[in-house]
């Protein structure tokens, strides 16, 4: 049988599709079977500079397209994914591995975040306020910033550019994008989308590449106002550190080491579904992923017992076979720093209670599989219970009273997602006014949120910025205020009084 040829993708930079300066690709390479799905670009420096020139010039005509008209755009984008909706979704499980029904979610959350965005091309709102002063208008209002630079991970390669990208497009910025070096393929599908739906050439432009190269390029122009990021807590520390050097805007969404409490009165089947879902979907590989598992003492057997049950029970494979309930990790690297923390755990004084090995058994070899993991005799201190691990991998934890779990929830440096289960509206009343985290669940897992509210954390988990929501409009705009002074004489705020 002849071997097809792996595709070859381009960059998209003013309007055109084009090869790296150097010549130079890198694969895209499927987790669960090895095979190279397509070579893209390997960009450099000039790349950046090029795709930064090109958003430059767009930004002054793209800025004065009235926002309604640019929401027109955003509209034509979200009906085009949902027609390519599951053909984006088999791309994305073959580049980056999670299941289908994961995937489709993601293209989903896309379409979410675009409609509703979109909408907001006929509010963006401002505010109008009264004058201190009689016959003066005062008022403000949102205005576009410049270039954004959008620097996102691989774990969701749709949903978080579009967290991204399109809240930057509708205020009125240009954009260069960067996708993850390990899922490439999806931004550059992505980016093609909204670029087709009418952009104007050089408002959207993508370039493939590693972090290394063509990331700290983009973060380092002059001419690019803001940085998006989402990533690990110490790539964007170092990001952030050097964005105020240079004295530009810089967004960050970072790590998470996200806790369920369990008390005892919990609905012990809805506690086992949602944790199971929380630490084990998307292989772990989430920044919300329920990675702490707070439990009373009064319920911890039975939990522990029917989570073991279940994670031995969790069918592992390729992403595209139906039956699969866990995917592969990203990368062979992804795959030894998991194994890695699981050593750390045993050295700890952690029991592995089911998992702690990669899978190798048949096809699954191919790839990088490592079965879903559950730590028991975890105590607070713990690198395990502290550090994130981005894999298959969750803490038992026992707490003596909802005050002793809420105190361990918040001891990590991180503050993303956390939740509790329990049947007594005043507990669930009291841990959401203590817990520290930007998203708490109520008889739900740590995962789930929903692009018309804020997503973001507290501590190192970001930078006080939020996605999601009206509050991602934040920023990517800046407030402009507005006096117009009709009275037909000088009126001096705070000195004239009568």
């Amino acid at each position: 049988m002849a071997t097809v040829a792996p595709q070859a993708y381009r960059n998209y930079v003013n309007g055109a599709w084009v090869d790296a300066r150097s010549g130079e690709t890198m694969p895209s390479i499927n987790p669960a079977t090895g095979e190279t799905l397509g070579r893209v670009p390997k960009s450099g420096a000039e790349d950046a500079q090029a795709a930064i020139a090109a958003a430059r010039a767009a930004f002054e005509k793209w800025r004065k397209v009235p926002a309604p008209r640019r929401a027109e755009i955003l509209y034509r984008a979200a009906v085009e994914l949902v027609r390519q909706k599951e053909d984006l979704a088999r791309l994305m499980t073959q580049e980056m591995g999670k299941v289908l029904a994961e995937t489709r979610g993601d293209v989903q959350e896309a379409i979410d975040m675009t409609y509703f965005i979109a909408g907001e091309g006929r509010r963006l709102h401002g505010y109008t306020t009264p004058s201190e002063m009689p016959h003066k208008a005062a008022y403000c209002l949102r205005v576009p910033v410049g270039v954004v630079g959008v620097i996102t991970p691989w774990n969701f390669p749709m949903a978080i550019p579009s967290w991204k990208i399109i809240p930057a497009l509708l205020c009125g910025n240009t954009v260069v994008f960067k996708p993850a070096t390990d899922t490439p393929l999806v931004g550059v599908r992505f980016a093609q989308i909204l670029n087709d739906a009418g952009l104007p050439p050089g408002v959207l432009n993508v370039l493939t590449g590693s972090g290394g190269k063509v990331g700290n390029a983009i973060v380092e122009h002059p001419d690019v106002a803001i940085i998006s990021f989402t990533g690990s807590t110490e790539i964007g520390l170092a990001m952030a550190e050097k964005c105020a050097r240079l004295g530009k805007r810089v967004s960050l969404e970072m790590g998470g080491k996200n806790a369920a409490i369990v008390m005892d009165d919990a609905d012990l089947d809805l506690a086992t579904d949602a944790l199971i879902w929380s630490a084990f979907g998307t292989s772990g590989q989430r920044c919300t992923a329920c990675s702490r598992i707070i439990t009373q003492r009064g319920v911890r057997k039975e939990l522990t017992d029917r989570l073991v049950a279940r994670a031995k029970s969790l069918r592992l494979g390729d992403g595209l076979d139906p039956k699969t309930e866990v995917g592969p990790v990203v990368s062979q690297a992804q795959l030894e720093s998991i194994h890695g923390y699981v050593d750390v755990g045993k050295k700890e004084g952690a029991r592995v209670l089911v998992g702690g090995a990669p899978a190798r058994e048949g096809a699954l070899a191919r790839g990088y599989f490592y079965a879903p993991t559950i730590f028991d005799n975890v105590t607070p201190g713990m690198r395990v219970e502290q550090e994130e691990i981005f894999g298959p991998v969750t803490d038992i934890i026992e707490a003596k009273d909802l005050d002793d779990a809420v105190r361990i929830l918040n001891g990590v440096q991180y503050g993303l997602s956390a939740s509790i289960f329990t049947r007594d509206v005043n507990k669930a009343m009291r841990a959401i006014d203590d817990i520290f985290t930007g998203i708490v669940y109520v008889n739900h897992g740590t995962i789930g949120a929903e692009v018309h509210l804020p997503f973001g954390g507290t501590k190192n988990t970001g930078n006080g910025h939020r996605e999601g929501g009206i509050q991602a409009l934040d920023v990517f705009s800046e407030w402009k205020a507005v006096y117009i002074d009709y009275s037909g004489r000088l009126q001096r705020a705070q000195i004239d009084k009568e």
